[in-house]
C-alpha cells in the first residue's frame, strides 16, 4: 500500500539523510551544499518511489536540489 507523500514527510526524509533538524532546512537552500550527495539523492528516489512517486527519476531531484522544488514536484504543494 502506498503512503501519501506530504510536505512534512519530504522534509523529514531529507532531514534524516542530512542528520539535521527538519526546521533547519531552508525551502530554497541548495541541499547539495548542505551535504546531500548523489547516493543519498538516489536513496530518496527509491524511498519516494516506494511511497507512491512511481515516475520519479534521479534527474528530477538532482537538477534542482531545493526542498521547495522537491516538495512541489512530489506533493503539488509548497514546502
Amino acid at each position: 500500500m502506498n503512503q501519501t507523500l506530504s510536505p512534512e514527510r519530504v522534509r523529514a526524509d531529507v532531514a534524516e539523510l542530512l542528520d539535521c533538524d527538519p526546521a533547519e532546512i531552508a525551502p530554497e537552500g541548495n541541499l547539495v551544499d548542505l551535504g546531500l550527495d548523489s547516493m543519498r539523492i538516489m536513496a530518496l528516489v527509491e524511498r519516494w518511489r516506494a511511497a507512491g512517486a512511481s515516475s520519479l527519476e534521479f534527474p528530477d531531484l538532482a537538477e534542482r536540489p531545493e526542498l521547495a522544488h522537491w516538495t512541489a514536484l512530489l506533493t503539488g504543494r509548497t514546502a
